[in-house]
């Protein structure tokens, strides 16, 4: 057996044994806004539910292992001392990982994740309307862990308001959780489907993905094309260039094919993770 304290690793390291370890981990899919009320959405896996009365979730934004930096919805939570802890399901998680690109102050990843903002009825920050379970908070405490790398930020909050669609309730009005469809995280690129076990999504690109945002309105308003699809459409720094385009349309004789056709196509593909391909035949 491999014996080892804390700190005869570096903390990178460190960090990758407890993130496999302690695995399946819960997404906290948070939505907050800054001081100015600009929207931030971002995923949490250090979270969960710590009481009933009164209802508290707790998450951590942890201070970046990499540059010892904090997070956008660290310092919004700060500031407003509101969030909305929204619930990520497997039709969503791929914009949900979308979303966790580090994009600049100011960006708001709802739009970069494709994903739409509801309107709460209680606090400021906006719900996720894709997500099946959004529950509207007060923060009560945030307890900072350290000050080094690594080191988390616990946000206690406190349910002030929750949402449950109707579409994962069974007949006696109880959460069904076939139906809720929950994806929770692991460690590396590894996520867990509450009925299924578990897949793998590659990390977000280090630099920035286009958003669905940039995608053109054809295809983010396909009828075929999932939000899932979606993600990983969006998901990529640069579109392949033309003559690669052209060499790719003439190999599998795409000139023929309807919009529909070629969007068919494409998911054929992303159901591959093969976005490169995906992305050829829609640009066709």
């Amino acid at each position: 057996m491999l014996s080892f304290t804390p700190q005869e690793f570096s903390t990178a390291k460190l960090h990758s044994y407890l993130l496999s370890a302690v695995a399946p981990r819960p997404i906290a899919f948070a939505s907050t806004i800054d001081a100015d009320g600009k929207p931030n959405l971002s995923p949490f896996s250090f979270f969960n539910v710590f009481s009933a009365n009164p209802p508290i979730l707790i998450f951590s934004p942890a201070r970046r292992v990499r540059d010892n930096t904090i997070k956008h919805t660290l310092v919004n939570a700060e500031a407003t001392k509101e969030v909305v802890i929204n619930v990520v399901n497997y039709d969503i998680v791929q914009q949900m990982s979308l979303s966790s690109t580090e994009y600049p102050e100011g960006v708001n990843e709802f739009e970069k994740a494709g994903l739409t903002m509801l309107k709460s009825d209680v606090v400021k920050p906006f719900r996720v309307a894709e997500s099946p379970v959004q529950m509207e908070c007060k923060v009560n405490q945030i307890v900072h862990l350290g000050e080094n790398a690594g080191a988390g930020n616990l946000i206690i909050c406190e349910v002030v308001k929750m949402h449950v669609s109707e579409d994962v309730l069974d007949e006696n009005g109880a959460i069904d959780q076939n139906k809720l469809d929950l994806v929770s995280r692991a460690g590396g690129s590894y996520y867990s489907r509450a009925k299924s076990g578990f897949f793998e999504i590659p990390k977000p690109l280090s630099t920035l993905g286009i958003g669905v945002d940039a995608l053109p309105k054809a295809i983010r308003e396909s009828a075929i094309l999932t939000g899932n699809d979606l993600g990983l459409l969006g998901n990529v720094e640069n579109l392949p260039e033309e003559n690669s385009i052209q060499a790719f349309k003439n190999q599998h004789n795409l000139s023929s094919l309807s919009t529909e056709q070629k969007h068919k196509k494409a998911k054929d593909f992303l159901s591959y993770s093969d976005v490169e391909s995906a992305w050829k035949v829609l640009l066709s």
